[in-house]
C-alpha cells in the first residue's frame, strides 16, 4: 500500500453492488452457493468511509447491480454462468427475482442505505460505467479521483476500476471495504493494481483514507 493524498474538491466515492441480493442469505449469492458472511466483511469498512465522505461533503455514488424484468440487459454470459449456479437471473427467490431492478434484493442493505442527494445507479453489468450515465456525471462535477469500495472485488470493483483508469480517472481502491467469497482472488486483485508502479492506481485502508477526509 502507498500513502495516499488527494484533491477532495475533485473526488467521489463509488461503492459498488453493497444489495441483499449479494449480502442477505435469502439473496441470490447464497443460493448460488457463494459464503455470504465473507462478503458481509466489507461492511464494516464501507459504513465507515462512508461516513467519513458524508462528513467531508464529497460526491457519493451507490451502484445496484439490477436488470431489466425481461433480462433484455443481461450479459449472455452472465446469465448463462448464472443458470449454472442454480440461481439465474430473474428467477424467483425469497427476496423477489433475482437481480431484477424494482425487487427487494436488488436494493443496498439497510445499513448502508443511500442518503438524500447521493447517486444511485443501477447497472446492467459488471463495470459500473457499461451501460449507464456515471462517466457524464463525474465528468460534469468535475470529478478526477475515484474512491472505490464494495463487492465482489473481483468481478465489479475490478471491473469498475480498469474502465474507470481507461477513462482517465486516478483510483484508490480500499482493500479493507471490499470483499470476496474467495479471500484469495481478493488478494490477487489488490497485488494487480500495484504492478507497474500502480499501473492500476493506488490500494489504500479505510482510516488512511478517511484521515485525509476528515481534515478538510
Amino acid at each position: 500500500m502507498s500513502t495516499v493524498s488527494f484533491d477532495w474538491q475533485s473526488t467521489a466515492l463509488i461503492v459498488i453492488d453493497m444489495q441483499r441480493d449479494f449480502l442477505d442469505p435469502r439473496g441470490y449469492a447464497a443460493i448460488a452457493g457463494l459464503d455470504i458472511n465473507l462478503l458481509r466483511k466489507a461492511i464494516p469498512g464501507v459504513a465507515k468511509i462512508l461516513q467519513a465522505a458524508r462528513e467531508a461533503g464529497i460526491v457519493i455514488v451507490h451502484t445496484r447491480e439490477a436488470n431489466a424484468p425481461d433480462l433484455s440487459d443481461v450479459p449472455p454470459a452472465f446469465l448463462e454462468a448464472t443458470a449454472r449456479t442454480g440461481a439465474p437471473v430473474g428467477s424467483a427467490g425469497p427476496l423477489g427475482r433475482l437481480l431484477i431492478r424494482g425487487e427487494y434484493g436488488a436494493g443496498i442493505v439497510d445499513e448502508l442505505a443511500p442518503r438524500e442527494g447521493e447517486i444511485v445507479i443501477d447497472k446492467p453489468g459488471f463495470s459500473a460505467f457499461e451501460a449507464t450515465a456515471l462517466g457524464s456525471m463525474l465528468t460534469t462535477r468535475g470529478i478526477r479521483t475515484l474512491i472505490l469500495c464494495g463487492i465482489t472485488t473481483e468481478v465489479c470493483v475490478s471491473s469498475t476500476l480498469r474502465t474507470a483508469i481507461d477513462r482517465g480517472f486516478r483510483c484508490i481502491t480500499l482493500h479493507d471495504a471490499c470483499a470476496s467469497a474467495y479471500p484469495d482472488l481478493h488478494d490477487a486483485a489488490m497485488r494487480m493494481i500495484q504492478v507497474e508502479g500502480g499501473v492500476f492506481g493506488h490500494v489504500a485502508d479505510v482510516a488512511s483514507v478517511a484521515r485525509v477526509l476528515e481534515e478538510v
